[in-house]
């Protein structure tokens, strides 16, 4: 199989991709093999034979994960694009992010000029820094169309740009941490117990006080309990807000008994 797509690019897999794909995330098990078909005609390749095309597609269904009768386009691409172009597993990374702190480090970090979106120079450089440090080399015209491509794959409001719900889905972040407590429905005791879990996840730099990007991931998961399509600039002004409330001293961090006084809690000193 490799061979029949040895000049597959990932642009004319998602331009293949696009047309068989209702929300460009999966397709139907079923239209595989229209989608092979067509990728195969769009690569001028030699003929393949009804049998040989079949072959195909139980060989790509065999590698991927089918949930409901779908078939991601992730897993596709690992199945058909060759290695130096199946850059959208890059994405991934080595694991999934399980903590929006560092999630919001690389958000900071790319959002360079603080508009809350990265722009598409911005997700250029995001993408060069991955490939570098995936030991991948593109040249600047391939570099320039996977920034393209991302683009078009991950702008769910097609703005060209990305926003903070954009980047979560490329980087695969976990499912939000505080989803797992149950804020109104437990005792003083238990609240307490559950605010311990909380501000050590966020606390990553056990220094008993959230800075920087560990109140930014407090703030995000904190938020999108009530505003799931949060934006960057929603995400500043609430972190104002909290700081506001819960920053008593000015330092610009939140410490621990500031944010349990916040919510109303005792704790141990």
């Amino acid at each position: 199989m490799e061979s029949i797509f040895r000049d597959l690019t990932a642009a004319a897999f998602l331009q293949c991709w696009t047309r068989f794909s209702r929300d460009e995330g999966s397709i139907q098990t079923q239209k595989l093999e229209a989608f092979l078909q067509q990728l195969l005609k769009s690569l001028k390749t030699c003929a393949v034979s009804a049998q040989q095309l079949q072959a195909v597609c139980e060989c790509v269904v065999s590698r991927c994960v089918v949930t409901d009768g779908l078939l991601q386009m992730q897993q596709v691409a690992a199945a058909v694009l060759p290695e130096q172009e199946n850059f959208l597993l890059l994405f991934r990374m080595e694991t999934r992010l399980d903590n929006s702190v560092e999630f919001m480090r690389i958000w900071r970090c790319y959002d360079a000029d603080s508009s809350g979106y990265i722009s598409t120079a911005e997700l250029k450089g995001f993408l060069q820094d991955l490939l570098h440090q995936h030991h991948t080399q593109v040249t600047p015209a391939r570099l320039e169309e996977y920034t393209i491509t991302m683009i078009k794959i991950f702008d769910q409001n097609q703005d060209g740009r990305l926003d903070l719900n954009d980047l979560a889905r490329i980087l695969a972040l976990k499912e939000n941490f505080l989803l797992k407590f149950e804020m109104q429905a437990c005792s003083q005791e238990d609240r307490r117990r559950d605010f311990e879990k909380i501000f050590a996840h966020y606390d990553m730099s056990n220094t008993g006080a959230l800075e920087g990007a560990e109140v930014d991931g407090f703030v995000k998961d904190m938020m999108e309990l009530v505003k799931p399509s949060l934006s960057g600039s929603d995400l500043d002004k609430f972190k104002q807000v909290l700081l506001g409330h819960c920053d008593l001293n000015g330092d610009g961090k939140i410490q621990k008994n500031e944010l349990a006084l916040c919510l109303g809690l005792k704790i141990n000193p």
